[in-house]
């Protein structure tokens, strides 16, 4: 057995197994602290910059301690990227068997009794349903991930994935080869399990009401981009319900009540859908999220009635009595959503934020507490487990105390491994002058029109990030009134393709254009030369009127504590690594950070930005970012 000194070494097995692999020391040295935390159940905090190698930092010390050990990433798309790349490669360098196992939230599952009951869809669905029904002879694990030509949001997937709510469990005729039950047995008895932060929190927060847990037990838990945790618990520990639940209840009750055909309970059912449809008409028109209190009049009637009408509906339903088992089922779900309502809507229940959302064809009420840190601390306190936190961002300098209090973390070690690549030589920063607040409406124009003359300076692609969907709309509308400044370069828009079509478009380019924002501020690599320049348009300060961030500043002002200077600003100095971190993905790669925002120079706080982007330089020269670009572009040419 090879140490983790060889593994990370100028003779790391890996060189063979992995084309261009380059000893890094921060890759070692996270390892061994990884290794050291999970040998003696410790808990660990690491900011490993890009290019760490932070997977395989704490893969192999993971595999190699003997531990039962849940590794949660922050997207279903980096569980799967995890397990199916990195672990077989990882396991290969060890030379040894490892029992490990992919699990994900039922959701993602196929549900071949749902599949069987589901009875002739719409016009629109049949394609995708007879894809899932072919499908279902061919799969093994049932994870619709295998499906691709099938669309992950495709309206097909609710009606043949089960729920907690509507899940029969033992009592199911198919429960023999059910592919949830499948996989929760293969995680029961695998070394190593590999989840997602929704999946993991959804468990932990089913502990907290005294649930029987369905995450196998460990004793070591490593959570990759944990900076993501928070916000994600914050949700998780709170109460929700929404307008797309309640009528596809409705749906499947007219389907499963139409063997009892009675008239009471067909009105009851209209009756629902019906204040369904009135509490969406009373909500207010304007898209986004609002706050409960300031609204309550304007939609008491409608809430009153719903309430009423789910209440009806279960007292209905109670009457078959234990006519089917899917009834019953029901009937604890109009019971939970009847529970949940009353949260809701009780100004007096809970210590907490009441807000809505609004979407163009949906709504959702929440009830968000203001601050889950003393649930977290209470999951993560104890003895037995090691728990290991890591992300590119998660400290601010070197301070990890913003991170750890959200976290309810104390006393615990907190370690910086700064990416390897030379970001002093290889990065800039363009700080564009003159340009007006951002609060002011012509910013987005002025912002461009800085920004594309760089266009003319860098051969490779730009992406464009912006802090909110209006400016992007801007931006296009610019773009449309002054396409010639593109060059006959491709322009993308963020909404017109999904995300992960847009960006192989963008690579296979190689000198596009891309409009973004919110998912393509982080978790988006495009490695080479397709991207030159970062241009982001304002600091990425969340909206003060936002729920979350309202609960959050009103705990903290609780607390007496200065919400703007200890969550605001570290929070949005850690949102502008992410986006800058967009730039340099390889030791070769080279670019430029454009920072649209006169405050960063403007304001005192503005020092505190530039110092988070360290140790790239920055000016405000256009001259120097063409010098800049050209000695790179020479010497890329000479390679």
């Amino acid at each position: 057995m090879k140490n983790l000194t060889e593994f990370f070494g100028e003779r790391s097995p890996f060189k063979d197994l992995l084309p261009g692999f380059q000893p890094r020391a921060g890759q070692g040295w996270m390892a061994e602290a990884v290794a050291e935390a999970i040998a003696n159940s410790d808990k660990l905090v690491v900011e490993a910059g890009t290019g760490t190698g932070k997977t395989f930092a704490y893969l192999i010390p993971a595999l190699m301690s003997g531990r039962k050990t849940i590794i949660s990433t922050g997207t279903k798309a980096l569980q799967d990227q995890l397990y199916h790349r990195d672990l077989p490669l990882v396991s290969k360098a060890l030379g040894r068997p490892v029992t490990t196992a992919l699990l994900k939230g039922r959701a993602n599952y196929l549900c071949r009794q749902r599949l069987e009951q589901l009875a002739d869809p719409a016009v629109s669905l049949r394609e995708d349903l007879n894809a899932v029904r072919e499908w279902r002879y061919r799969t093994i694990s049932g994870d619709k991930a295998e499906l691709t030509e099938v669309p992950e949001d495709s309206p097909v997937w609710p009606l043949v994935t089960s729920t907690a709510d509507n899940c029969l469990g033992q009592k199911c005729p198919e429960y023999s080869v059910c592919h949830v039950a499948k996989a929760r047995k293969a995680a029961q008895e695998a070394d190593l399990v590999v989840v997602n932060h929704h999946l993991l929190l959804a468990d932990l927060a089913m502990k907290e009401e005294g649930f029987v847990e369905f995450l196998p037990g460990a004793e070591a838990l490593i959570l990759d981009e944990a900076h993501q945790v928070p916000d994600l618990a914050v949700q998780f520990f709170g109460v929700s319900l929404g307008s797309r639940e309640l009528e596809r209840l409705v749906d499947e009750l007219r389907i499963a009540t139409v063997p009892y055909s009675q008239p009471e309970l067909i009105r009851r059912i209209d009756t629902l859908q019906t204040a369904i449809r009135n509490l969406r008409a009373d909500a207010p028109r304007q898209e986004g999220r609002h706050e409960l209190g300031e609204i309550t009049t304007e939609l008491r009637a409608s809430l009153d009635a719903l309430a009423h009408a789910i209440h009806d509906l279960q007292v209905a339903v109670s009457d078959l009595g234990e006519a089917s088992l899917e009834l019953q089922k029901y009937h604890e779900q109009l019971i939970a959503m009847a529970e949940r309502l009353t949260l809701l809507v009780s100004e007096d229940s809970w210590d907490g934020l009441r807000w809505l959302e609004v979407h163009p064809r949906s709504l959702r009420l929440h009830l968000t507490p203001l601050d889950v840190s003393a649930k977290l601390k209470a999951l993560v306190d104890n003895d037995f487990q090691s728990w290991i936190f890591t992300s590119a961002t998660l400290a601010v300098g070197d301070d990890f105390s913003h991170f750890a209090s959200r976290m309810g973390l104390t006393g615990v070690a907190g370690l910086t491994f700064p990416s390897p690549f030379s970001l002093a030589e290889n990065g800039l920063i363009y700080l564009p002058e003159n340009l007006p607040q951002p609060s002011d409406p012509g910013h987005t124009d002025a912002m461009l029109e800085a920004v594309t003359p760089l266009l003319d300076l860098a051969r490779g692609g730009m992406f464009c990030l912006f802090t909110s969907h209006r400016a992007l709309n801007n931006a296009r509308k610019w773009f449309k009134l002054n396409n010639a400044v593109l060059g006959g370069r491709s322009l993308l828009v963020q909404g017109d393709a999904p995300r992960d079509d847009l960006l192989r478009r963008f690579r296979q380019i190689g000198n596009a254009v891309l409009l973004g924002t919110g998912s393509f501020w982080e978790g988006v690599d495009v490695r080479g030369p397709a991207l030159s320049v970062v241009a982001i348009d304002k600091l990425p300060f969340a909206s003060p009127a936002d729920p979350l961030m309202m609960a959050r500043l009103e705990y903290l002002r609780r607390q007496g504590a200065n919400g703007f200077m200890e969550h605001q600003l570290p929070l949005a100095a850690l949102s502008l690594k992410q986006g800058a971190g967009r730039l340099l993905r390889d030791h070769t790669d080279f670019g430029v950070v454009a920072l649209c925002d006169p405050r960063i120079t403007g304001k005192r706080y503005g020092k505190m930005f530039l110092d988070c982007l360290k140790p790239m330089p920055s000016t405000s020269a256009l001259n120097e970012v063409s010098s800049f670009l050209a000695a790179h572009q020479r010497r890329a040419a000479a390679v």
